[in-house]
């Protein structure tokens, strides 16, 4: 749930979590009582979410904005890299008895066509 943040012109500001369907109706003073506006005084953050997930939504948003060029992937990779190079090596292909192939020392999770 989101934290934001209400100013209130006797007391000052405090900050409440609250859902988001609520964020803009005014919020009792928790010291008089009286009714204060919310204000922007920091940016409304999630207090419960975890690590993970924030990574992942900043990440999300950075692609979304700014998704990666050929230029920076190639410059992040270097120039002898085998998947920008296209010079892709051998791999040591297994077959079973039953014809299916599969990949020493490769990711043994993956499912090959």
């Amino acid at each position: 749930m989101p934290v934001y943040d209400y100013l209130c012109s006797e007391c000052g500001p405090f900050t409440d979590m609250r859902p988001m369907t609520e964020c803009d109706a005014p919020l009792p003073c928790p010291e008089c009582s009286a009714l204060a506006p919310r204000a922007f005084l920091t940016a409304p953050h999630f207090a419960t979410m975890s690590r993970e997930r924030r990574l992942a939504h900043a990440t999300n948003e950075r692609s979304a904005h700014a998704p990666q060029g050929l230029a920076e992937f190639k410059a992040r990779h270097g120039k002898g890299c085998a998947c920008c190079s296209g010079k892709l090596s051998a791999r040591a292909v297994k077959r079973g008895k039953n014809g299916a192939k599969s990949f020493p020392g490769s990711r043994p999770w993956m499912i090959s066509h």
